[in-house]
């Protein structure tokens, strides 16, 4: 699988974008790119719907707090994985498409860097350690899991055949806020996590959207269907009130679960940056939209940083 140093100095990010993964020999530098290994957003945002659910579920249940570690330990790695696994996937299904897309044009697959067999090659490994990882868990979450598979290898093709791509990101991305309380309870609750995924799910309809915003002329010239392009020039008002359904939805969650006032400290705390977030971002500047999706993973921390410390306050404070 090497890759010829002429397309890979031709092809990477310049200088002004070097990144740490520019470290590396250039013959495995365009599947460390491949795997988005440089970006931490998009595996933060796979792992908090897990950490929530995880640490909900032993406040529920009043598990010691290694139970939160280990668990939290697990999706994180699990979430690079997936994570890795599904940007080879949506790049195998969007290799033309990105090609002609500026900001994406420089991709491995799209600039040819890697073949469509390389990147073939290199996802069977991330899919077995995936599904390795999976089979450390109880028997209900592992079939819990692997059910979401097929969601993954096909949201990539919902971008040309439904306006609501995101809509389906957030149903396969967010099935940790599922798999997290299954791992510890060896069962779902679904008065109380099908609310905090569903809440997840709107969250994803807003990042994505604000980050995908900076692609809505090319996505329209290519076919490629967004809500970005059904929200038009309303997509702030709208990203409002999805917003308000985020957080609506995880404080139901929440209440549902027997939480007290950190939790929901956590989700106000969420909620402002979320507002503050909305209120800043320049739907018309690439980078400004692009900079969203990092951004995003703090209202994740705080629901998070919410739920954990209730957990503490109830089984190590009490």
């Amino acid at each position: 699988m090497e890759v010829k140093s002429t397309a890979v100095k031709q092809h990477l990010p310049s200088s002004s974008d070097a990144t740490w993964v520019d470290s590396f020999p250039s013959n495995i530098r365009p599947y460390l790119y491949l795997a988005r290994v440089h970006n931490p957003a998009g595996t933060l945002l796979l792992f908090y719907p897990c950490a929530w659910s995880v640490t909900m579920a032993c406040y529920a249940h009043g598990t010691p707090i290694s139970t939160v570690w280990n668990y939290v330990g697990l999706f994180l790695t699990a979430s690079q994985v997936f994570h890795a696994a599904g940007c080879v996937i949506n790049d195998m299904w969007d290799k033309d498409v990105d090609a002609a897309v500026p900001r994406t044009s420089t991709r491995p697959l799209a600039a040819g860097d890697v073949s469509m067999f390389q990147a073939f090659l290199f996802l069977i490994p991330q899919l077995a350690l995936g599904v390795w990882l999976l089979m450390q868990l109880n028997e209900y979450s592992l079939r819990l899991g692997l059910s979401s598979l097929g969601l993954v290898v096909l949201y990539p093709a919902m971008k040309r055949v439904t306006n609501w791509p995101q809509a389906v990101l957030g149903m396969c991305f967010n099935w940790g806020a599922l798999l997290g309380a299954a791992s510890v309870a060896g069962a779902v609750d679904w008065h109380v996590y099908i609310p905090l995924y569903l809440g997840a799910a709107c969250w994803t309809i807003v990042y994505d959207t604000s980050y995908a915003r900076q692609d809505r002329d090319e996505d329209a010239k290519y076919g490629v269907r967004s809500t970005t392009i059904i929200f038009g020039d309303q997509i702030r008002p709208i990203l409002a009130i999805f917003s308000a359904v985020v957080c609506s939805l995880v404080s139901y969650a929440g209440y549902r679960n027997g939480h007290g006032l950190p939790f929901f400290c956590g989700v106000g705390l969420g909620a402002l940056h979320l507002a503050r977030l909305l209120a800043r971002t320049d739907f018309e500047n690439k980078e400004s939209c692009d900079a969203t999706l990092l951004s995003n993973a703090w209202f994740g921390f705080w629901v998070w940083a919410g739920a954990f410390a209730d957990f503490l306050l109830k089984t190590q404070l009490n």
